[in-house]
């Protein structure tokens, strides 16, 4: 399996298999209008025999006060090759890039013993989202002391 930068070309594939993960089109559509608004930050592929098997978006969020910080979003595996790893593979790809560009932390809305594994944990009180306060509403610093100010943070519009 090879995790590469995504390109135009695999646009078609990747809306395919985020479609399929999640078993509707909604995450699909917030791909490609974060793509338009020019929100997306880091987003990657993952290949295996020249198929698209999974999909990671990394988003620029909107933060309050200004802060350098990514929005990890979606992360989906072809239903065929979920468990075998690729999940994962995208992930710590795409943080490690989202770190190498300079951001400061990383927010994800998911399952947290999944993301735990990467470093996540409950983001802290002092970061203000809609989501604030649930479990699945999680945060990693890049860099100590990052998120330890009040902040609010904001997904792109593509969201809703």
């Amino acid at each position: 399996m090879i995790v590469r930068a995504a390109a135009a070309a695999d646009h078609p594939a990747i809306r395919s298999v985020v479609a399929a993960a999640f078993d509707r089109a909604e995450e699909a559509d917030i791909v490609e209008a974060v793509r338009v608004d020019g929100a997306a930050l880091v987003e990657l592929v993952a290949v295996e025999d020249g198929e698209t098997v999974g999909h990671v978006l990394f988003n620029r969020m909107t933060c309050r006060p200004a802060l350098f910080a990514a929005g990890l979003a979606p992360l989906a595996v072809a239903p065929n090759h979920q468990g075998r790893g690729v999940g994962t593979a995208l992930a710590r790809a795409g943080l490690g890039r989202c770190r190498d560009l300079g951001a400061k932390a990383c927010v994800v809305l998911g399952a947290p013993a999944y993301y735990g594994r990467f470093g996540f944990s409950v983001a802290p009180n002092t970061v203000s989202s809609p989501y604030a306060g649930l479990a699945a509403f999680q945060a990693l610093e890049f860099e100590p002391g990052a998120l330890a100010r009040p902040i609010a943070v904001a997904y792109p519009s593509a969201f809703g």
